[in-house]
């Protein structure tokens, strides 16, 4: 048996790890890596093969730059060149990026079964590129693992228990991800003073320039009480040169982190903030509390279960949110998204079924 895995983006390689790891033990079943460089920057990229110990990938279309539609066309053209050399039995896509939705409309042209792990979330925005990747992905899919019970909801509320596919919930891939990796971390914090872990990348955050402003001016509010750790995606460190915004010395700006970096930095903070996906699950699972600089989130119980907070964009809010922090559920014993064995479940239900 042949599967083709498709990853591009920071999120995609730890779930990638995960699954990759959980297929050591199958010597029945081939892998194929291509790896579409949605990100090409080498501490978001190769860093992440080495050290979450991720097989090469066999094939590398370096797409990244580009225009979310250029991206997409690019990617559509190669993945279907690939998929058509290689025959695979399935197609495995993670997530939400642009990567994957090419991947399932090259696949599904050529009526190769899709597997999409992580599916059936939605944010209910349809502004953000993600939820149409997402939406787009799981229509097109034969095989949908789903993280929680919100996310299968989300699909039956759809419809999707008319449609001729099969739907699962497995837990939270990203969960078996931490819990390969948590060994490596740091023993010791990486700073000898509290502080936070900031990441803000979003499109619909660094793009706006006002919105930008008011994060950056909360950042700095808060700044002033503790120092915030803030590892900058190049997008939006451009956009912060271009608006020439001063920050806070203790607004201490790093270059993008390693994942066995990042997560001793999570592990050690007394806060995230964050407009990320995936690191607010990460958050959670290194039982700490985040509050998300978005006015929705795909990740629904977090919220509802007073872990994390939403906060929007604006600066009044954001520090409102940090200053009743206090107030925020810190009793991570409950078990939202599964026990860590999301990839040998989806490994053998996909190897019963085709």
């Amino acid at each position: 048996m042949k599967i083709l895995t498709v990853i591009g983006a920071r999120p995609q390689f730890i779930k990638a790890a995960a699954f990759s790891h959980a297929l050591k033990s199958n010597d029945l079943i081939e892998e194929v890596i291509v790896h579409t460089g949605q990100h090409y920057d080498k501490n978001m990229s190769e860093v992440f093969f080495n050290q979450l110990q991720i097989p090469m990938p066999n094939y590398r279309l370096e797409s990244g730059g580009k225009t979310h539609g250029a991206m997409t066309a690019y990617q559509l053209a190669e993945i279907e060149k690939i998929l058509l050399k290689e025959t695979p039995n399935c197609l495995v896509l993670f997530g939400d990026t642009n990567s994957t939705l090419s991947g399932a409309l090259a696949a599904s042209k050529l009526r190769i079964p899709i597997v999409h792990i992580e599916a059936g979330l939605r944010s209910f925005n349809n502004k953000m590129p993600e939820e149409i990747n997402r939406i787009i992905t799981d229509r097109l899919s034969q095989f949908l693992f789903c993280p929680s019970q919100d996310a299968q909801e989300n699909l039956i509320n759809e419809g999707y228990q008319n449609f001729d596919i099969e739907i699962h919930i497995v837990g939270d891939i990203m969960l078996d991800a931490i819990k390969l990796f948590i060994e490596n971390l740091e023993i010791k914090t990486p700073y000898n003073h509290p502080f936070i872990v900031c990441t803000i990348h979003r499109q619909e955050n660094t793009d706006e320039s006002h919105r930008l402003i008011q994060i950056i001016e909360g950042l700095n509010e808060i700044a002033k009480t503790i120092k915030i750790i803030f590892p900058i995606h190049p997008r939006t460190q451009k956009k912060i040169d271009d608006l020439q915004i001063v920050l806070n010395n203790n607004l201490i700006l790093t270059e993008p982190k390693s994942y066995i970096d990042f997560l001793t930095h999570v592990k050690y903070s007394e806060l995230v903030i964050t407009d990320s996906g995936g690191l607010q699950k990460e958050s959670y699972f290194m039982k700490k509390n985040c509050l998300v600089i978005r006015e929705e989130t795909e990740w629904n119980e977090l919220i509802s279960h007073n872990f994390n907070t939403l906060c929007g964009f604006k600066k009044e809010n954001i520090i409102k949110n940090f200053q009743n922090r206090s107030m925020m559920n810190n009793n991570f014993e409950l078990s939202l998204y599964g026990d860590g064995t999301a990839a040998n479940q989806i490994i053998k239900i996909i190897s019963d079924k085709l």
